[in-house]
């Protein structure tokens, strides 16, 4: 069995719970975040991937959301450390931190409530079972962020994300892809989106009611330092240029790096998963596990 922080003490998974009267489970009422942590082998360490940016856009997402966590960022940090280690966690693992109204009492309120946060871990490999995905624009658009703010990863908004990933299940896609109500691209379902064209990599910005990703971030960021200094772009992409574009990949915690080879029937570039996305997926792998040198601030080992 594993361990869970919950309301202030970690605890065994079994007891920790929820009543069915909670206003996260009526309304889904807090946000969220997703956080992996990298097993290197040689070193016999476990690395936490950007741990003070997630926990610090966990934060910004209650600020967003008007609630007030229960501790300090610096605490949820060290938690989160803690409970890998409490879960002996010697494997690719990936954290789910949660912000939540923690109230049993009826209607959908964000003002004057309790708020707790709690923490769950687990072993993950690869998110996507395949090596490339097949996709397929959805029909729902992407929830506005003058509606329920994307930047905030609020839990409620992931019913959009379910609804666009279920009707592509059931069309024999993989993943779906979000347009905005203007039509321009926003992201997968729970994954942004890039496109490479003519050498030339591209990408949403978070204003097309999208997360400000931190895997996106540091793709772009390692895609312009060395040794790639690849020319990226942060623009609206239209749906057709998806058709046209030489490779389209998907990234997330969560997701990776997963290239996407078929978008609404038809093949993307060769119908191979594409040199740069192989190369930019291979290159963050490394950096990521510590593997390969990156950004020192990047990486907090758990057992170091």
């Amino acid at each position: 069995m594993g361990k869970t922080y919950h309301r202030g003490e970690i605890v065994d998974d079994a007891d920790a719970h929820l009543s069915i009267r909670s206003k996260a489970v009526n309304y889904g009422l807090g946000c969220f975040g997703g956080i992996r942590a990298y097993w290197n082998e040689s070193k016999e360490e476990l690395f936490v991937f950007r741990l003070a940016d997630h926990i610090e856009r966990l934060y910004e997402s209650a600020l967003i959301l008007g609630l007030e966590p229960p501790v300090p960022e610096k605490d949820a940090a060290t938690t989160v450390l803690e409970l890998l280690r409490q879960n002996d966690a010697r494997a690719d693992y990936y954290v789910r931190p949660l912000l939540y109204v923690d109230s049993d009492e009826l209607s959908p309120t964000l003002t004057d409530v309790p708020v707790a946060l709690s923490i769950y871990c687990l072993p993950l490999g690869k998110y996507f079972s395949a090596q490339s995905l097949h996709a397929c624009v959805s029909s729902w658009r992407r929830v506005s962020d003058n509606a329920i703010p994307a930047r905030a990863k609020p839990t409620a908004a992931y019913l959009n994300s379910a609804l666009a990933r279920a009707e592509a299940r059931r069309n024999g896609f993989d993943e779906a892809i979000f347009l905005t109500d203007e039509g321009s691209v926003s992201e997968g379902s729970a994954a942004h989106l890039f496109i490479v064209r003519r050498g030339e990599l591209i990408s949403p910005p978070s204003t097309e009611d999208n997360l400000d990703g931190i895997t996106r971030r540091s793709l772009i960021e390692l895609a312009r330092s060395e040794p790639l200094s690849w020319k990226v772009t942060e623009r609206t992409i239209s749906r057709t240029e998806l058709y046209t574009a030489d490779e389209v990949f998907l990234c997330g915690t969560a997701a990776e790096l997963t290239p996407v080879t078929r978008i609404d029937h038809r093949v993307i570039g060769d119908g191979r998963i594409g040199e740069q996305t192989s190369v930019l997926g291979a290159r963050f792998r490394e950096v990521a596990g510590g593997r390969a040198d990156g950004p020192s601030s990047w990486l907090t080992p758990v057992w170091g």
